[in-house]
């Protein structure tokens, strides 16, 4: 009996649908990834056991270096809400008549963060902002009565009025304590006493309750 010859078939595939895809797919993740902006403060958090992680939501922001300089800035949810910005440097430059030009106060927008009393934030502002950050920044004095960060964190209160804001306090871990309290004075005579403190994460310790739910949590991933 003759045999049956089976015809055979060509194992070369066509990869232009494959490549095509893969470009879809880097394109997608170039359009639609946010890239974490660079640090304003060279700051080492210390490490801490939280179950809670910040959410990217309208937030001020306080910075505190080692050399217990302070800084501030606000955070946005949306790029589309930068008349906060704006809000904020015209209070200020209103309420303590810094005679700020309309050019002074559009690059407050770039600037990443502000750490110089009101006497020179307007040689601040005068810096373009890519070079901002050649600039040595003493800090905002802070003191017993929260110094000029009060009138930081009140014209950010009233430039995000009916919105739900964050309050942030990230410290270097060797900055010293009577600093962390000045910066808590200017929250309180904004009547702002809720505040999230940014630290580094730990695991929690084995037997935890914490560590027993994390472990649940990662078994039921691997289902």
């Amino acid at each position: 009996m003759p045999s049956i010859k089976i015809p055979r078939k060509s194992t070369d595939f066509d990869m232009t649908p494959f490549v095509d895809v893969a470009f879809l797919i880097l394109t997608f993740f170039m359009l639609a990834t946010k890239f974490k902006p660079p640090e304003p403060v060279e700051v080492t958090t210390p490490n801490s056991v939280s179950a809670d992680q910040l959410e990217e939501k309208d937030a001020i922001l306080i910075t505190m270096d080692k050399d217990n300089k302070v800084f501030f800035t606000v955070t946005l949810q949306s790029n589309e809400d930068q008349g906060v910005f704006d809000a904020i440097i015209q209070k200020i430059n209103t309420d303590k008549n810094l005679g700020l030009t309309n050019a002074e106060m559009a690059n407050f927008r770039k600037t990443m963060f502000i750490g110089v009393p009101f006497t020179q934030l307007k040689s601040l502002l005068d810096v373009p902002s890519d070079q901002q950050k050649e600039v040595k920044q003493p800090g905002i004095p802070v003191d017993t009565t929260g110094g000029e960060l009060t009138y930081w964190v009140q014209a950010a209160i009233s430039a995000f009025a009916g919105k739900q804001v964050s309050y942030m306090i990230k410290g270097d871990d060797n900055a010293k304590f009577p600093t962390f309290d000045n910066v808590i004075q200017a929250l309180k005579r904004n009547e702002q006493f809720k505040y999230n403190l940014i630290t580094s994460p730990e695991a929690p310790p084995p037997g935890t309750e914490l560590y027993k739910q994390r472990q649940q949590a990662l078994q039921g991933g691997k289902k």
